[in-house]
């Protein structure tokens, strides 16, 4: 392995299966191009099915052997996580790679289809019910991983505020997100603690961007202003750049359960993929089982293990 982990120590993908929500753009997008010039097959896991078949095509383009196909699924409704997860289920029944990419970034006030404040639905609960209904097809897939992508902003303000996880009472959009990006995390050390328990194949790994300027900083202040592309440039990662930590906790044969990877460089703000840590909170296995507990209660999905 070079000494900066890049796209070219992927290794070999040939007959694995990767599901990737949030694909179409940004750096889903990335990690679903490189997997497929890696001899993947991808599957495009999109809310927009016309941006969809336009990121498979603009795939095809790059890499005019890829096996990529594009599955409708909308993270903020859970009946279309139900459809999305039975027609994977039976199209896919071995699943070696679940990448939950997908989310939203700072937007006003709004709710998911099933009332749930719409970053904690969407980031989180979201990919909670989509990771237990599609685990059983990938328990016993020797390799598999669950990739679940967080960010630093789960220790930024950020908390889980169980006596008002839907923001009802009043909304901070930051703290929101931060809130849904440690869930993010609490649900990959749970989930790998189960799997371990189990003795499963698969394992639980997360990793985070840093600052990757992409389409989710849409709702991020100024980013509408002349030359703001230009100056996020210089304190950014490059979608594909920024897409290298998922790559990595999701390829690298180095990479145990319940591993964090994220960029090497200041505060983890910009750079190449490296083991990092993440705040104390993120770690209390109290709030992790209760946040497992409650995320059943709101969803109706169980997990096999």
């Amino acid at each position: 392995m070079s000494q900066k982990w890049t796209e070219a120590d992927v290794p070999d993908q040939s007959g694995r299966v990767a599901v990737i929500t949030g694909s179409n753009t940004g750096l889903g997008f990335q990690t679903a191009r490189v997997l497929a010039a890696r001899g993947a097959k991808v599957v495009l896991a999109v809310r927009n099915l016309d941006k969809g078949n336009a990121a498979a095509a603009q795939i095809l383009g790059l890499v005019p052997r890829a096996d990529v196909s594009v599955q409708p699924l909308d993270l903020g409704s859970l009946q279309s996580v139900r459809t999305a997860a039975s027609e994977l289920k039976s199209a896919y029944p071995r699943i070696d790679l679940l990448i939950n990419n997908g989310g939203v970034m700072y937007p006003p006030k709004q709710t998911t289809k099933d009332g749930f404040e719409l970053q904690f639905g969407t980031n989180h609960l979201g990919h909670f019910a989509l990771t237990g209904l599609l685990l059983e097809n990938l328990l016993g897939v020797e390799g598999s991983r669950v990739v679940v992508v967080a960010s630093i902003a789960h220790n930024i303000r950020a908390g889980i505020h169980f006596d008002d996880l839907q923001w009802e009472r009043s909304y901070n959009r930051v703290s929101a997100y931060g809130q849904s990006k440690l869930a993010n995390l609490m649900f990959a050390y749970e989930l790998q603690r189960r799997l371990a328990a189990a003795s499963a194949s698969t394992i639980a790994v997360a990793a985070h961007p840093g600052i990757s300027n992409t389409e989710l900083m849409r709702h991020v202040p100024g980013s509408n202003l002349p030359g703001y592309n230009a100056i996020a440039g210089l304190f950014t990662n490059s979608p594909a750049v920024g897409a290298l930590a998922s790559l990595r906790a999701a390829t690298d044969p180095g990479v145990k359960g319940g591993q964090y990877y994220g960029p090497n460089g200041f505060r983890e703000l910009r750079g190449y993929p490296v083991l990092v840590g993440s705040s104390r909170q993120s770690h209390d296995q109290d709030v992790q089982r209760r946040l497992w507990t409650v995320s059943e209660e709101l969803t109706g999905v169980t997990f096999p293990v």
